[in-house]
């Protein structure tokens, strides 16, 4: 009997596992909420491009159209290109437009045989006779259909930025509702078309709280919306390094990161003795590259000046997938003032606008738009009826979620999660482990047990705690992009190594087109 694979989620990553599922044979039911294919990309800020290099964001097999001639195309060019993608492949059949998942519910083993298992899922095998994923989906057209559909596998790829606001917490009458203004988060900005967005910032005292994309984005909108008069002011934490452009002092950024040669200035996990001696010696050169990025972006940015110099590296940003694209003429916005920088390591609500931490003046608001992220995590784990999964997918406290290969729990039988942890080009890095799967699901290999399993992912923890600081929980794989897909390809068969000739293979950057076929 063929086996039935749910992939609920359709944008990038959920497109991905239904075409490499589609191509073993296999015919996927694809849960989408939305009536659209795109994921995040269907409801962003007007102003929002690619923040990565548009090669290093494309479909392995299936280019940019030569129409599309910007390097960080806009968000219209890229649905255009998802759309072509999917109506190339043959993918929309299988995916239910307007259909939410409510939970996921496994039905099997007990909790108590389950933690007893050495093997994944009691065998190792992606599949079980006796397991069965019941997928709840409600239409959302008319809330009061629901269905169960029983699956065999289930891919989860709902991604961490969408859906769930992050909202800071307050003290009793010192958040939102302290404040006589409105507050909206960035997702609810995001909704508006562009007109309706100019509308509704235009002649008010703007708030922005966040410094990272969404936050440059919409204080770069309000100040063309208000201009001096009414000047857009950024609360932010944290300074960042946010990069102009991807050619520092005139070198391509991805000679410099996204190469093996970098990967050698790292301490990588399960690494042996020699890498781990080469990375040490390598350390003075890996902090040199850092500050060869640093002071190009300081100059071009005029960082010092406006008092947004980071303090910690221009790798540990790389680590944590948390750099951004500055909007052309952000700083001009700044140095006009028309855009207002505040630092603000913590704040509240009155009734005329924000409080600063230490401080005793009112910052007088008229609207206050929270650009603070997205709850991923709770996302993730609200997703499972079981109170053992709920726990066993978000691990400890003090850890990232622990999923082996990025992609698999330990504990959990017969369901995958793509798209979760970050990377430098996150289209790139879901196409690979969604082939990583579909040969999972083929049995052209079996996974480890559960120890080894979990060994593994305790490792990469402590490399993202090592790199990354107090961003270790992004799971951010973006400084080893090599190493990572070295072991899928080992797992898949493959031959990792994918260049021509030593240097290249040392020196050239890898991407995409670097994996078109086995």
């Amino acid at each position: 009997m063929e086996k039935q694979v749910a992939i609920i989620g359709a944008g990038v990553s959920g497109l991905l596992a239904c075409k490499y599922t589609v191509s073993k044979g296999f015919h996927p039911i694809v849960f989408e909420a939305r009536n659209s294919i795109g994921g995040a990309w269907i409801n962003t800020v007007e102003t929002t491009k690619l923040q990565t290099p548009k090669p290093a964001y494309q479909f392995s097999d299936f280019p940019w159209p030569d129409s599309v001639t910007e390097l960080f195309p806009n968000q219209y060019q890229v649905l255009d290109y998802l759309q072509s993608y999917a109506h190339h492949f043959d993918l929309l059949k299988h995916i239910k437009f307007s259909t939410k998942v409510l939970g996921i519910k496994y039905q099997g083993a007990s909790d108590e045989e389950m933690q007893s298992w050495s093997l994944w899922g009691g065998n190792g095998e992606p599949f079980s006779s006796r397991g069965k994923w019941i997928v709840e989906a409600q239409d959302t057209q008319n809330q009061l259909s629901t269905e169960a559909y029983q699956v065999d596998f289930v891919i989860l790829c709902i991604g961490r930025f969408s859906d769930v606001p992050n909202i800071p917490e307050f003290p009793p009458d010192k958040g939102p509702e302290a404040f006589h203004g409105d507050v909206i988060h960035s997702m609810d900005y995001a909704n508006m078309d562009c007109e309706s967005a100019t509308d509704f910032v235009r002649g008010k005292r703007v708030t922005v709280v966040g410094s990272q994309k969404s936050a440059m984005d919409i204080a770069m909108e309000c100040s063309i919306a208000n201009g001096v008069e009414h000047p857009c002011r950024v609360l932010y934490r944290t300074e960042h390094w946010n990069i102009p452009d991807y050619n520092p002092w005139g070198v391509p950024l991805p000679y410099l990161y996204l190469n093996r040669f970098s990967e050698l200035m790292v301490h990588k996990p399960g690494e042996g003795f020699l890498l781990s001696l080469l990375a040490t010696i390598l350390a003075p050169l890996r902090l040199a590259f850092s500050k060869f990025v640093e002071s190009d972006i300081e100059k071009k940015l005029r960082l010092a000046k406006f008092g947004m110099v980071p303090k910690h590296s221009f790798l540990q940003e790389l680590n944590s997938c948390l750099i951004a694209t500055v909007p052309q003429g952000f700083y001009d916005k700044v140095e006009e003032g028309s855009i207002i920088l505040k630092k603000a390591p913590s704040f509240s609500f009155c009734k005329e606008g924000i409080k600063v931490q230490g401080e005793d003046t009112t910052l007088e608001t008229d609207l206050v738009i929270l650009a603070t992220g997205f709850k991923g995590e709770k996302k993730l784990k609200d997703i499972f009826e079981s109170k053992m999964f709920q726990d066993c997918i978000l691990g400890s406290p003090d850890s990232a979620v622990p999923l082996c290969r990025e992609c698999i729990h330990p504990r959990i039988p017969q369901l995958a999660v793509i798209g979760f942890s970050e990377s430098v080009a996150n289209l790139y890095t879901s196409e690979m482990r969604c082939r990583w799967i579909a040969e999972l699901l083929d049995s052209t290999f079996k996974l480890p047990s559960i120890k080894e399993m979990e060994k593994d992912a305790e490792k990469w923890d402590q490399y993202r705690k090592q790199y990354s600081g107090r961003y270790y929980r992004r799971s951010c794989i973006g400084a080893l992009h090599i190493w990572y897909n070295d072991q899928l390809c080992k797992d898949m068969g493959w031959n990792p190594k994918r260049k021509k000739g030593f240097f290249a293979e040392l020196f050239e950057p890898y991407g995409p087109a670097d994996y078109v076929s086995p």
